[in-house]
Parts: C-alpha cells; structure tokens; sequence
C-alpha cells in the first residue's frame, strides 16, 4: 500500500514538473499566430529579432494602387530560406492592417486580426521555403493611402527578422496601373553600336551585329543609366524564348533571370525570374521593369527593356559584377522548356555590367583548355606509367643502368618530375586567369593534388638508402602518398570536365569513366602477373619478362588513345 502511495506521488510529481517545464513553449510551425497581429513580433520567449540586415526580400508587380486594385507580393529568400512568416499591408506609418489577401498556393494561410478577416498571411508548416507568393486587394473604397507590406520572416526558433517593410505602393485614385504591355518595335532597333564605349555586349558568335538580321546572331547587352537602371536588349533566333541571367558561378542555380518567350497566343512578353536549380525558373513579379519593346520576326525574338530591380542571388554581398547567361528554347502553350547544353552559353569570368566592354567567348578561356589538358596529359600519360613502371618492371630492367642507376629508377624520375612539372604549370594557368577561387570542389581538389605532387619528390630526395631498417617507411609512404595523389587527381579531372562540358550526355565525364575502368584493368592484370611469377617455380619463366612489356605497351596505347579522345573533346568544348 505504501508502495502504491510513493508510486503515485511519484508519477505526480513528474507530470507537474513536465507540465510546468512545457508551458512556456509555445509552437506556432502551423502558422496561426493571431496572438502577433498586433507588433508582428513572434512569441519566441526570451529571443530578440536579429538587427542584421534580413537575407529575405519583398516584390510587388504594383508601384501604384487604387480601390479594387489586386496586387501580387512575392516574399524571396536569398542566401538562406525561411521557416515561417506573417504578412500584413498597412498604410505608412500605420498601424492597423488594410485590405484582404487571397492564396495562390498551399504553403500559406490566411488569419484574421483585429477582427478584419484575410487581413494577414501566414505560414502553413515550419517547412523551408525558397518563395511564397500571395495576393493582396485593395478596398473598394476609404480613405485610402499609400501602403507596404510588412513582413515577419522566421529563419528559425532563434533567428527571426520583424516588420520587414516592402517598396511603397503610391495611392492613386486615377490609377489604371496594369503588367507592362510590349510596345511596337522592329529587330534592326538592336544593334552592336556602342559595344564596348556605351554598353556591355555579349554575343554568339564573337562580334555579330543583329542589325543585320542574321538568325546565326544570339545577342544581349546591358547599359547602365545615370539614374541606376539598367537598359537591356536581347536577340536570338528561337520559336519559343530567349533569356539571359546572372549567376555567380558558370551553372545552373541560384541565377535571377530576365526571359522574352512567346505566350499561348504568339504574342512576346517579358519574365522576371530566379532559377534555383536545372528546374524550370520561379517567375517572379515582374517589378520595376519599364519601356517594353518586342518583336518576333522571320524566327527571331527580339526584346528591350530598362530595370531598376536589384539582382539577386545566393551571395550576400550586392553588386553589378556577375558571370552572364544567354540562353534560348522552346515552348509549350507559353511555359518555357528546358534549353539543349548547346543552347546555353556563358561568359568566362564574371563581368560588371555598369562597365562597358565586349564580352568573346575564345581568347582567354584557351588557358582553362590548356590548364585541362596538362592535367590530363600528367596523370592519364605521364604519371600512370611512371607508376607503373615502378610497381612492376623493376626485374625486367634488373641489371641495365644508365649514369650509375638503374635503368626503371631513372625512368620513373624522369616522368614524375615531368608530371610534376605539368601539374605547376597547369596550376599557375588556372589561378592566373581565374584570379579568384570559384568552380566548387574542383580547385580544392586541385591545390591538394598540388601540394602532395611538389612534396612528393622533396621527401624522396631525402630517403635513407635501400638497406636501411627503417627504408619501409619511406617505402610506405611514398606508395600511399602516390595513391592518394593519383585519385585525388582522377577526381579533379573529373570535376573539371563537369565545369567545361555542358551536353546532356556528358561525354566527356563517359570517356573519362572508361579510361579509369581500362587503367584499373591493367594494373590489376600487371599485379596478377607479378604474383604469378612470384609464386612460380620454373626458372626460364621466371627470366623472362615478356608478358610485362607487352602489357605496359598495351596500356601505353589504351591510354593515348582516351587521352587524344579527352584532348579532342576540351578542344571543341
């Protein structure tokens, strides 16, 4: 009995110092959160809103307003995204919400506050979210103001960002304000003049002018205003869209993107839209676009336009320089399609757009090729049979010297210092036209293999002699360190053919795969040999070492045949 009554005083005891410890916590992932209508101030106990400058951004298609008008907001994550929001439109200064929200999608809810239903917009879930957009009416009549939109942006439980406050939208009661409509316009209205003095070019081929009509021409140029817009023209031949981008890197992700396509009824309209991967961009509000012009002729999308909206990507520092991207394709029923890689190009460095220059796509980006091709040349070629020749034809050459040495000893020196050699050359290449660190994990694989390739024959140089008792070490080391370098370099090629090739088959990156399956085949093939011969006891075989030579010229030739392969395909890349 007293053990029951101990037991049930215990069990007591723990749900009250549980249910103590868990009423301040409060869980509002699902979105309902009436309780921060008022200073939109989330109910995060004991946590201050972050002063930090917010990764997040606010649009509106709208920069005026009258009664009845809808406007459609887009909240925007930038270099992180966002777990939870609450959204209200207020006249400046104000503290009241006005006018009611609509969805248009199923990651947000609408709430009532300060008794005045659909007044604020919240989350669904505590999912992450990249964008969310809704739409906001005006009432049909007040007095009404200017307005913006206010924004609580939770990041997570800690970090969290209140009343961001989006452009102001101007009260017009004359307003009539509508998406930008194409005005008339004819191709020969873009052209090269101004290329390099006035306005930043960018063309496939290197220097056409797409006054001359050419459907071979694919063009764009920006010109930056004193006012701080940006006047853009694009050009192409295409039957669905043409676009250009700015991305902080040569792929695809994380790219705001300006797209001219044709719509459902062959009409040509200019997009705003942010790209987060290989998918189909977000359309974004178009924003603060203006002077519209579009044509399409003879098969030719033509497009100009001015933008005062800031670029956007994943960096958290803002800014005008950034790798361009033209691209061109299809589509279906006015829904752009994926692009071919071929359809796709890129500049080689990244570029400032307020800085008038011409932008060619040959000339500096032969040193990326050469870079490439060094690499391969030293550890497709050079450094496999240096290894090669070290592991497995030492007995085939016992007894032949040259200067003193043996002969396989000189002739392994000889190709890893030259391979050595090629890899600093091709380094020096790489960063002295880059002249920065981008490419993902390609440059960091490349400075190790770098490293571990000049020590390698430092430390050599300083081994104890053959007989020596502690010579394994060396011996160990010098074999595990070889290995190390040889796959870190595989891997860097790899890598690297990822960054120049852009088919969709990626031959390269097949062709490359092909020629680790030959090499492993044949140094497993060399190794099987050696055992054999090791463990065989008839004195003629183990004198002779045809077997050896042949299949070192085998692999010699296996390996030139996927290095010219390799060479011909960063050549035409």
């Amino acid at each position: 009995m007293l053990r029951t009554y101990f037991s049930l005083q215990m069990h007591l005891t723990l749900f009250v110092i549980l249910t103590c410890a868990s009423a301040p916590v409060q869980g509002f992932s699902s979105g309902l959160v009436m309780a921060s209508c008022g200073d939109l101030t989330p109910q995060h106990s004991g946590i201050a809103a972050s002063s930090s400058p917010p990764p997040f951004i606010i649009y509106t298609d709208r920069t005026e307003y009258s009664e009845g008008d809808e406007i459609i907001v887009t909240l925007q994550a930038n270099s992180t995204q966002f777990q939870g929001f609450l959204m209200q439109a207020r006249e400046v200064g104000g503290s009241q919400p006005v006018g009611s929200f609509s969805l248009m999608g199923n990651d947000s809810r609408l709430l009532e506050c300060n008794g005045q239903s659909d007044s604020a917009v919240s989350q669904v879930s505590g999912e992450s979210k990249q964008t969310v957009q809704n739409k906001w009416t005006a009432p049909q009549s007040g007095q009404l103001k200017d307005i913006e939109f206010r924004v609580t942006f939770v990041q997570n439980y800690p970090n969290f960002w209140v009343g961001v406050k989006s452009p102001v939208v101007v009260y017009n009661s004359t307003s009539t304000t509508s998406p930008a409509t194409p005005g008339p316009f004819v191709n020969e209205a873009i052209s090269s003049v101004g290329c390099g003095k006035s306005k930043v070019c960018f063309s496939i081929p290197d220097n056409c002018d797409p006054a001359g009509g050419s459907s071979d021409c694919y063009f764009m140029s920006a010109t930056a205003t004193q006012a701080g817009s940006i006047q853009f023209e694009l050009y192409g031949s295409s039957q669905g869209y043409i676009s250009v981008g700015f991305s902080d890197d040569q792929l695809m992700g994380q790219d705001d993107i300006y797209i001219c396509r044709k719509d459902s009824a062959g009409e040509i309209l200019v997009e705003h839209a942010y790209s987060t991967g290989r998918s189909t961009p977000q359309v974004l509000p178009l924003g603060d676009v203006s002077d519209i012009k579009t044509s399409f002729v003879d098969g030719v999308i033509s497009c100009t336009f001015v933008s005062k909206n800031a670029i956007s990507t994943q960096r958290s520092a803002a800014g005008l320089v950034y790798h361009i991207m033209f691209a061109y394709g299809l589509t279906n029923n006015g829904k752009i399609m994926r692009h071919a890689a071929s359809a796709r190009f890129v500049s080689p460095q990244k570029i400032d757009i307020s800085a008038p220059q011409v932008i060619t796509t040959t000339g500096q980006p032969q040193i990326i090729k050469a870079h490439g091709a060094l690499m391969l040349i030293a550890w497709m070629t050079t450094g496999s049979l240096g290894m090669l020749i070290a592991r497995f034809l030492k007995e085939a050459t016992k007894g032949r010297k040259c200067l003193g040495k043996h002969l396989w000893f000189l002739a392994h020196v000889f190709l890893m210092v030259l391979t050595v050699a090629m890899t600093i050359i091709a380094f020096i290449l790489s960063f002295s036209h880059v002249k920065g660190w981008s490419g993902g994990s390609h440059p960091v694989l490349g400075c190790l293999v770098m490293i571990l390739a000049f020590f390698q024959p430092l430390a050599a140089l300083f081994r104890c002699g053959p007989e020596h008792h502690w010579r394994f070490i060396f011996n160990t080391m010098h074999t595990l360190t070889a290995v190390a370098i040889k796959g870190l370099a595989v891997a860097a090629i790899f890598t690297g053919l990822y960054l120049v090739e852009h088919s969709e088959g990626r031959w390269l990156q097949k062709v490359m795969g092909g020629f680790v399956a030959w090499e492993a085949l044949l140094f497993a093939m060399q190794d099987l040999q050696m055992r054999w011969r090791q463990k065989s006891d008839d004195e003629e075989v183990f004198q002779t070492y045809h077997t050896e030579v042949i299949l070192f010229l085998v692999f010699f030739l296996g390996n030139l045949a996927f290095l010219v392969a390799l060479l011909v395909g960063i050549g035409m890349t």
